[in-house]
């Protein structure tokens, strides 16, 4: 199950702050879209993401979002942030991860994944030999896939709500 806990479990994107990324040893954020930047299908950013992502990147942390939505989703949502983007990412495969550390400049052990999903944003993040921070989903979704996917989450989530956290927050993720 390690490959499926988190290495930091938050409520809300806007939680992560320089010092909790200082103390994870992390210099570069990879960020999901659906459910931890905003409602699954909006182009309308949570409250304060956008000014949180601008105090983050004035502290020198380096972000891009990486979505398994397609550009013409991901473009306009990465544009309203300034940031760069990988969309069709595949996640949980590692590839793109590795890739958007490498365009970043920064190592995967120093690169966090965040967002909504374990079997996806989690699972892809530790494949690729990165930190993780897991965030409770924006919106609950209906589709069956969905419903399926968050009770096969339940007992990650309720260990990394306990404080179980598969390594240390500032260990090797």
């Amino acid at each position: 199950m390690s490959l499926l806990l988190p290495t930091v479990s938050l409520a809300r994107v806007t939680e992560i702050t320089p010092e909790l990324l200082r103390t994870m040893d992390v210099k570069a954020l990879l960020l999901d879209v659906d459910n931890t930047l905003a409602f699954h299908g909006s182009q309308t950013p949570f409250a304060g993401t956008v000014e949180w992502s601008r105090r983050l990147r004035r502290a020198g942390i380096r972000m891009m979002i990486l979505s398994n939505n397609f550009e013409e989703r991901v473009r306009p949502f990465a544009r309203q942030y300034g940031l760069p983007f990988l969309a069709m990412a595949m996640k949980p495969l590692p590839y793109a991860y590795r890739l958007a550390a490498r365009r970043l400049g920064v190592a995967p052990r120093r690169t966090a994944a965040v967002g909504d999903q374990v079997f996806t944003d989690i699972l892809g993040a530790h494949l690729a030999r990165m930190k993780s921070i897991l965030l409770l989903p924006g919106q609950k979704e209906t589709s069956f896939g969905f419903r399926v996917r968050r009770w096969l989450e339940k007992p990650v989530r309720r260990k990394a709500e306990r404080g179980a956290i598969c390594e240390k927050k500032n260990g090797d993720g």
